[in-house]
């Protein structure tokens, strides 16, 4: 009915009984437990339901309230008390020349729309008889409460008896049941029952009927409400029922491409959320640099919805909301980021700089107690989601922070100077009952943490070891840990670097532009680089020699290397075989 911000809501009541006046009489009154307010709201039919006005009926500081009531003397009682505070009984009575005597507070405006949505609401549940066609022309009602309740009541009924209607033929009408006033609605309303209501792995002819329903709906036609309402049918229908084939997944990033963006911020929210569900082309091309865009600030509705006279009443929870409101996060640019975090391709070295960038201007804004948590662990599913080759170039590029080196464990030992083979015949038909724990602490131990990560934490400079058991069979781990050097990946080779003055530099190239190359000349720290200009190179050649050092299991005994082994071979699985006692 009405959003009265924030607060702690507690006890509620209606008016009913009161000797108030009329107005009050009629009033629902909502008690606030942080800024010790009660509202009274006022009332009035809109359509099928109801909206409201807001009016501070009682505030004090402090007034901790917790429940309301109308006592039989017409006056209204309520309590104030918890959190150690000393409770209280509180008694309103009118003192006034106004007439207090009892009103009927039933309203018979709107009155058909709510008979309408009644009727329909009998039709709720599994177990209330046969449910007339007719029922079907109320989800295209232009009333969203009867639209609702329209579609709830479909769901009972088998999709057989309903689902041609999302066709060219029209369902019956009847005089008990509201009217079709908007094809669109209608359309958008079946969609969302439909994937409600199928069972996504048994009736896969379900989504073909969807799309083509949908795709009937003219988009420039429609309101910014009902924009939303088939952006959100969409986004149900792939949620429950999966991604369309190729074609038709390619055919629909297009079509959200093309529709971005739009005047409202609602709607291009919604735009981009599909857009990067189905990795367009053109996300990282219209969404990436609206990151850079000076922030916008708060409008007036925004700031002004809470008084600061409500938040003085409790300096505690009203301070924090004070500061959040006067520095406010850029609410559209933390949505794009929070979902551009998913997307995978298309990304160039600059794009990627440019949103990493983003979160060292989002940290300045004030976002609540929690903001700063879901700031890192955005930034963090979005490292994760980059190549190993890109979360190199951006740590060494300084528009995020390296990986910080743990103090490491040390290995019991005592270790020695493993062969290739020696690793092998401790591994082959002895990687049972190991011990992941100690595997976790091995792989620190033996400073694989410090340049490749494994479940999302470690160095960036290496490749990301979560799914080697995929890419390595037992042998090729062995040699790649043991002999590093005997086969180098083209994607993380050294090169040597002479320049015509005659300075030798050995390193990783992580960025190469028109005019100069970044060399890596740490794997242990991302950010030690040297650019070089490509017109001082007198040479450049690969390097026989791997970045990544040898005797790496020196230290740990012949138990430990077992059980870094099943670590490294789990994908991070504490559950499995290999670790069951």
């Amino acid at each position: 009915m009405i959003d009265i911000g924030p607060g702690s809501p507690v006890g509620v009541e209606f008016g009913y009984g009161t000797k108030f006046p009329a107005k009050y009489q009629k009033a629902l009154y909502i008690c606030d437990w942080t800024f010790g307010t009660m509202y009274a709201l006022h009332i009035e039919p809109s359509g099928s339901s109801y909206k409201a006005t807001k009016e501070e009926f009682v505030s004090r500081t402090p007034l901790p309230l917790t429940d309301c009531t109308v006592g039989k003397d017409g006056a209204l009682y309520f309590t104030i008390g918890g959190r150690g505070a000393q409770s209280e009984l509180f008694r309103v009575t009118y003192v006034g020349k106004e007439d207090t005597k009892p009103v009927d507070a039933t309203d018979s405006t709107h009155e058909t729309n709510r008979a309408f949505r009644k009727r329909i609401e009998e039709f709720h549940g599994n177990n209330v008889g046969s449910r007339p066609s007719s029922l079907l022309n109320a989800l295209g009602s232009a009333d969203r409460h009867i639209r609702y309740a329209a579609r709830v009541a479909v769901e009972y009924i088998p999709v057989e008896r309903w689902i041609g209607f999302m066709g060219n033929d029209l369902p019956p009408s009847s005089p008990d049941m509201p009217p079709m006033t908007s094809r669109e609605d209608f359309l958008m309303q079946c969609c969302v029952a439909l994937a409600r209501q199928v069972d996504p792995f048994a009736n896969r002819t379900a989504f073909p009927i969807i799309i083509a329903a949908l795709d009937q709906i003219e988009f420039d036609d429609l309101s910014d409400r009902q924009k939303l309402d088939l952006l959100r049918a969409y986004q149900l229908a792939f949620i429950r029922l999966g991604n369309p084939d190729k074609d038709t997944s390619a055919a629909l990033a297009k079509k959200f491409d093309d529709l971005f963006p739009q005047k409202s911020d609602f709607v291009n929210r919604e735009l981009s959320i599909l857009m990067i569900h189905f990795q367009s082309p053109g996300a990282i091309k219209k969404l990436v640099p609206l990151l850079a865009w000076r922030t916008r600030l708060a409008s007036d509705s925004d700031a002004g919805r809470v008084g600061h006279e409500l938040l003085s009443r409790n300096k505690g929870y009203g301070g924090t909301i004070a500061a959040m409101l006067a520095n406010q996060p850029d609410q559209q640019q933390y949505h794009y980021a929070f979902h551009l975090r998913n997307l995978k391709t298309g990304w160039t070295l600059d794009d990627r700089k440019t949103y990493f960038a983003w979160f060292e201007k989002a940290r300045t804004w004030s976002g609540g107690a929690s903001y700063p948590k879901f700031l890192i662990n955005i930034d963090k599913d979005a490292f994760a989601n980059c190549t190993d080759t890109e979360r190199l170039a951006i740590e060494a590029s300084g528009v995020r922070k390296p990986y910080v080196i743990p103090e490491l464990p040390k290995a019991k030992g005592p270790g020695k100077d493993y062969t290739v083979d020696e690793v092998l015949a401790l591994a082959t038909d002895k990687l049972k009952g190991r011990d992941f724990k100690n595997g976790e602490k091995m792989y620190k131990a033996a400073r694989c943490v410090v340049c490749h990560r494994f479940g999302g934490d470690g160095g960036a400079t290496g490749p990301d070891l979560t799914q080697l058991a995929g890419r390595f069979n037992l042998k090729d781990l062995n040699d790649a840990i043991v002999d590093p050097s005997k086969v180098i990946s083209d994607q993380f080779k050294a090169s040597v670097v002479e320049t015509k003055s005659g300075k030798v530099i050995t390193g990783q190239i992580v960025s190469e532009s028109k005019d100069t190359i970044t060399i890596l000349v740490d794997p242990e720290n991302a950010t030690k680089t040297v650019e070089i200009k490509k017109s001082d190179i007198e040479t450049n050649q690969p390097s026989k020699v791997s970045l990544m050092p040898k005797d790496l299991l020196k230290t740990l005994n012949e138990d430990e290397v077992r059980d870094l082994l099943a670590y490294l071979l789990s994908r991070g699985n504490p559950a499995d075989a290999m670790f069951r006692k």
